[in-house]
């Protein structure tokens, strides 16, 4: 708060939240301390610098969702019974909501749905403290074993540290990677019911804490995501324990092979459906994310269309960029290369329609230095078998290509979409896939270090949110970049960079919290990864 403050020896990070509380506008979940998060259980001992973080801080936002999704495992183990089979998967975000599985010999229905919340409501009205147990990883594997939870039993086999921090509720133990808030009385915004074959756990967001979001799926993104599960299942490599013992028992290149032949494939069968309809549509646009790996998924792309006598044409929308005075400025006086506006519609329209009416268009190429665009005598005419392969974050936006028919446009959205989870109750974000993935390019193409990075990723995350997720659903086909094997090879580009992160720098919290992640992977050598692979966009050694 900007204040010094004597304290007695000793005393919680909780006991001091109280008197800041009423500043905030959401419950105080957490802390940094030092530019290292704690948890609010923590007792100071020294002289330090506090800063204490609600839900509306990234931070404290995972940490109240990290908590609820501990209290939903704890309500559904109460309402199935202690000695009943069950096993709670939570599998990936939907929109504000999480996506879970619930098996047992219990049917799934709204009653059973509506028992759960209001069992989880009760232990929040209970206000009943969240607990932290360091033990020794053999112990905590037993206490696994009597609670059925082979995941974790799993997971733990791979572990260096000999030591783990359990999390307890009541009577129940689990193991999460992440802080937990103090108590469960922090926890009352949330919403619960069935949808698809599971239930969402649905929360607040960042900008209205104390409100429960809407649910409004991404019913093309959910079944994307559900697909790549499922083949996660058929491949018996569900979560980071499975992937380990792949790689322990010798089985990894059999891996890698499998999921880069199922990745062609895929882009095989794309191919298909745009050539089915060569005569119609001739503009491919493709859109996704940072770090989603779009310039060697337009490539692998092209290779099949060509494969099929199609000749396809790169088009790169950067070369449409208004000149550098015109582009628009964001809130702090710099420029907005993200929004629609700093690209010249008029031109890149017309352009467009004179290709489809069959005339020679002079393309433009940006020159990032002068900031302007030059013409260079790159002339461009669409014969019968010709289409346009056209990337940028705008791809999806029908105000992008509004002067061009409908029925002429294939739209493909492409994101890294992790479906592998750590165990069953925590996921890997597929936000954090795609940091490291750009980490590690940053450096490799450019010497960017990790700080600049993580520093800039949440701009990156923001230009996301307003220009690429909210048209992800007008996409004809969403393609999935990830593959399941590559956070082992990533690992041993990624941590050298983490580490160099110094401890007094803002970044070092994310950093050391990346560290921690990829510490649960065994790590795999880059040898073995195809030179047409799309993991070579970011660790080097492509073909294209």
């Amino acid at each position: 708060m900007g204040k010094e403050v004597q304290l007695i020896k000793g005393t919680t990070l909780f006991e001091l939240s109280k008197v800041y509380q009423e500043s905030f506008v959401s419950p105080i979940v957490i802390a940094l301390v030092d530019y290292k998060l704690k948890e609010l259980s923590y007792k100071l001992e020294e002289s330090c610098s506090v800063k204490f973080l609600d839900i509306t801080d990234k931070d404290g936002y995972k940490t109240y969702q990290r908590s609820l999704q501990f209290l939903m495992v704890k309500a559904i183990r109460d309402i199935v019974g202690i000695n009943e089979y069950v096993e709670t998967i939570i599998h990936y975000a939907i929109n504000s909501g999480i996506y879970c599985e619930i098996k047992s010999n219990l049917v799934l229905n709204e009653e059973l749905v509506q028992k759960i919340k209001t069992r989880m409501n009760e232990m929040i009205s209970s206000n009943i403290l969240f607990e932290r147990r360091p033990v020794k990883v053999d112990y905590a594997r037993e206490i696994f074993e009597k609670q059925n939870m082979l995941d974790k039993i799993e997971l733990f086999k791979y572990r260096r540290s000999s030591m783990v921090n359990l999390c307890k509720l009541e009577d129940y133990y689990d193991y999460y990677y992440g802080q937990i808030t103090p108590n469960t009385s922090c926890l009352k915004t949330f919403d619960l019911f069935l949808y698809d074959e599971g239930i969402v756990l649905q929360f607040s967001t960042r900008h209205a804490p104390n409100t429960v979001d809407e649910f409004n799926p991404d019913k093309k993104l959910f079944k994307t995501l559900k697909g790549a599960s499922k083949w996660g299942e058929i491949m018996e490599v569900e979560n980071v324990g499975d992937l380990n013992k792949m790689i322990s028992v010798g089985h990894i290149n059999d891996l890698i092979l499998v999921s880069e032949a199922l990745m062609e494939k895929r882009i095989a069968n794309i191919a298909d459906q745009i050539i089915d309809n060569t005569d119609k549509k001739k503009f491919v646009f493709i859109a996704g994310p940072s770090s989603s790996g779009k310039t060697t998924f337009a490539n692998r792309l092209a290779i099949q269309l060509r494969a099929h006598g199609v000749k396809p044409h790169t088009i790169s929308l950067d070369n449409y960029f208004v000149s550098r005075e015109e582009t628009p400025r964001d809130s702090e006086g710099k420029f907005n290369f993200e929004c629609l506006e700093a690209l010249d519609l008029v031109k890149f329209n017309e352009d467009m329609i004179d290709l489809l009416a069959g005339k020679t268009v002079d393309m433009p190429v940006f020159n990032f230095i002068a900031g302007e665009r030059e013409y260079k005598g790159k002339f461009l005419t669409l014969d019968v078998n010709d289409v346009l392969v056209i990337e940028g974050i705008h791809g999806l936006n029908n105000e992008l290509s509004r002067a061009i028919p409908d029925q002429s446009k294939f739209k493909i959205y492409i994101s890294a979409l992790t479906q592998l989870n750590i165990d069953n109750h925590n996921r890997i974000p597929t936000t954090d896939a795609r940091l490291i993935r750009r980490m590690v390019r940053d450096n490799y193409y450019r010497g960017a270090s990790a700080i600049k990075t993580i520093g800039m990723w949440e701009s990156v995350r923001r230009g996301e949110e307003n220009y690429i997720f909210p048209f992800q659903e007008e996409a004809d086909v969403m393609f999935n970049s990830v593959l399941i094997y590559e956070l082992t090879v990533l690992k041993q580009f990624a941590e050298p960079l983490l580490f160099n992160v110094p401890r007094d720098c803002p970044e070092y919290t994310e950093a050391r919290r990346l560290i921690k992640l990829l510490d649960y992977f065994l790590g795999v050598t880059s040898d073995k990864i195809p030179y047409n692979s799309l993991l070579r966009e970011f660790i080097g050694g492509s073909c294209f």
